[in-house]
């Protein structure tokens, strides 16, 4: 039975490109650019929606792009139906259109003592399998997201690949992806791990084993040394390196309490960098520039400097990363849901008001 119900058409093939409208430009890379946006089915109804496209990757590239796209429009033809992922709407020349999920990326979410989300993606997981496809991928964080419902979702399908369970190597493959959202467990909820998922993540499968010790590392070779790729869905030296040395000089300024980087999609496929700086004391972006200039002789390029009345912090005391991402991204519409109390919705509600990048949203022509 699907989780989720799914009210779409059937995927339309070879479908045309102007029925879909861009609205957020959602991560570049070496293989694809992803946007999220409206498309239009041929009887005129619209559904939100993502595209991947590839029609600009380089010709080093576009081969393995498109069998990664090829991959993912085939197993989400497949798997719709369990209701774990978004529904495939659309395959084109060079791009697929699958429908919008209401959703953040578990990294965003942190879904710290969740256990009903993990309860969700267990039963995902065995949804997926049951279907007679393994993810293969679910050790990026990004690929699990957690709904506005609370429930877990399943994205990018590039490497998914179709098993038979009662194979050794069908079993192997649902076995990792269930040692992989197990990881995602103990990393928010280590204390709900039963004596079993123990075991089982104390126990790499073989492939795995001999995949850590050959093929990963040939991978990384190829794509980091040869082709300059590095998998962090977008991020990379700039938020690594550059960020933590901009907030560090702005901390300096006398009037500055605190700062927080967070990272964003330019429309010309660039990783924009985006400081929250809360103040103790009158300053100006401009002033602030100004400080940064003269500690930094190197000037890194700073996208972004919002000024806000101060940081969103969890009871802890941490920063609230999530809420910041969303914002510097211009994605706001979960801000809500995830912000938990009425002060703070209050206070991202006035941060969102006052963000700056709005870049990365495509303006619609008007009709």
């Amino acid at each position: 039975m699907a989780r989720h119900k799914v009210d779409v058409p059937p995927p339309e093939y070879k479908a045309d490109p102007r029925r879909f409208t861009v609205d957020t430009v959602l991560k570049r890379d070496v293989f694809s650019t992803v946007e999220r946006g409206t498309w239009i089915t041929p009887d005129g109804r619209a559904y939100p929606a993502v595209r991947r496209r590839w029609n600009e990757v380089s010709l080093w590239f576009a081969l393995i792009a498109q069998v990664l796209a090829a991959r993912e429009s085939y197993a989400l033809a497949r798997v719709t139906r369990t209701g774990v992922t978004t529904p495939l709407l659309a395959v084109g020349h060079r791009f697929l259109v699958r429908g919008w999920i209401e959703g953040v990326p578990l990294q965003i979410a942190r879904p710290s003592g969740d256990l009903a989300f993990f309860r969700s993606a267990k039963s995902a997981l065995r949804a997926l399998h049951a279907t007679g496809f393994a993810h293969n991928d679910l050790a990026k964080q990004q690929n699990w997201l957690r709904g506005a419902d609370g429930e877990a979702w399943l994205t990018d399908f590039q490497l998914a690949l179709p098993i038979d369970r009662r194979s050794r190597i069908g079993r192997v493959l649902a076995y990792e992806d269930l040692r992989h959202l197990l990881k995602h467990k103990r990393t928010y909820c280590p204390d709900a791990l039963t004596p079993r998922e123990r075991r089982v993540l104390a126990r790499k499968s073989v492939i795995a084993r001999v995949w850590m010790a050959t093929g990963k590392r040939v991978y990384r070779f190829v794509t980091r040394r040869l082709m300059s790729y590095s998998d962090t869905e977008g991020r990379g030296p700039r938020v690594t390196q550059v960020a933590p040395r901009i907030a560090a000089a702005l901390e300096t300024h006398p009037a500055v309490s605190a700062v927080h980087m967070s990272d964003f999609q330019t429309l010309g496929g660039k990783v924009g960098l985006y400081a929250f700086v809360e103040t103790r004391a009158p300053v100006d972006a401009a002033a602030l520039r100004t400080h940064l200039a003269a500690l930094l002789p190197d000037r890194p390029h700073l996208d972004q400097v919002q000024i806000v009345p101060r940081l969103p912090r969890d009871g802890a005391g941490f920063v609230r990363d999530d809420l910041l991402l969303l914002v510097a991204r211009n994605q706001i519409e979960m801000l809500e849901d995830l912000a938990g109390t009425p002060e703070m919705r209050a206070l991202i509600a006035e941060i969102a008001r006052g963000r700056l990048n709005l870049t990365d949203r495509i303006t619609r022509p008007a009709a």
